[in-house]
């Protein structure tokens, strides 16, 4: 009997004991399962300001070789409003563009700019000659100033103004009839003036995309001389860069 009660004295006290040193023990492995978490969570949050860091540093790098290019070429297409002759309707045309910049800071630009456009101009309805969707023609050859007043990793904003000359064929396409008698302009080569505003998508340093709606001011004489014609349109091309400065 009295081992029983010594057993019994004996598991209580290791009871306690055990008891007494868990209480001691759990915060202690509290405060080291707080800490663990603490170090992991700055580890982590260190990271991530190093990738924010190098991302910045990758986009300004990107930036940085995109816009030190020294000439800009730039081939493509587009559409004309235009109008063909002093008391006719506006026709539809489409265009073929080029132009070459050349930088002589990341911003501004000189420009080299050639066109074409072709359609069909509405004639005087009723002529006698029984033309009425005769196919015109006009080129523009220009030269400018750009100034690029947002230069972003992938996209830009540019402004351009160019004059020049253009070329206008009013009778080519008439069957022999010279254009003035379809109330068009006449043939000839006159003074050209534009204005646009550039928006660049980037594809790769050295490559991307442009859109350019434009004002094509003409200056094609007529029965009663010279007028200007307000054409409004777009071009949109290809961009490749390439040189540096």
């Amino acid at each position: 009997m009295c081992d029983v009660r010594k057993l019994a004295v004996r598991l209580v006290l290791s009871g306690v004991a055990v008891g007494l040193l868990a209480g001691a023990l759990a915060p202690a492995n509290a405060q080291t399962v707080t800490q663990t978490q603490a170090r992991k969570r700055k580890q982590e949050n260190h990271a991530r300001h190093e990738t924010n860091a190098t991302r910045l540093a990758r986009v300004q790098r990107t930036t940085e070789d995109t816009y030190s290019h020294r000439y800009e070429i730039i081939a493509g297409g587009g559409y004309l409003r235009f109008r063909s002759g002093e008391y006719l309707q506006k026709n539809n045309e489409i265009s073929w563009a080029t132009a070459l910049n050349y930088y002589f800071t990341r911003k501004f630009a000189v420009v080299g700019d050639a066109r074409g456009s072709f359609g069909n101009a509405r004639a005087i309805t009723n002529n006698e000659f029984n033309v009425y969707r005769p196919q015109i023609n006009e080129y523009t050859f220009m030269g400018g100033v750009s100034y690029r007043f947002i230069a972003k990793e992938k996209f830009a904003v540019s402004a351009q103004a160019l004059g020049g000359v253009g070329w206008g064929i009013f009778s080519g396409g008439s069957k022999g009839i010279p254009g003035p008698d379809l109330g068009l302009w006449n043939d000839g080569i006159r003074p050209a003036y534009s204005v646009g505003v550039s928006a660049d998508y980037n594809i790769e340093p050295n490559l991307g995309v442009r859109f350019t709606p434009t004002w094509v001011g003409t200056n094609f004489i007529g029965p009663k001389g010279g007028t200007i014609q307000n054409n409004i349109g777009f071009n949109i091309g290809v961009i490749y860069r390439f040189g540096r400065q």
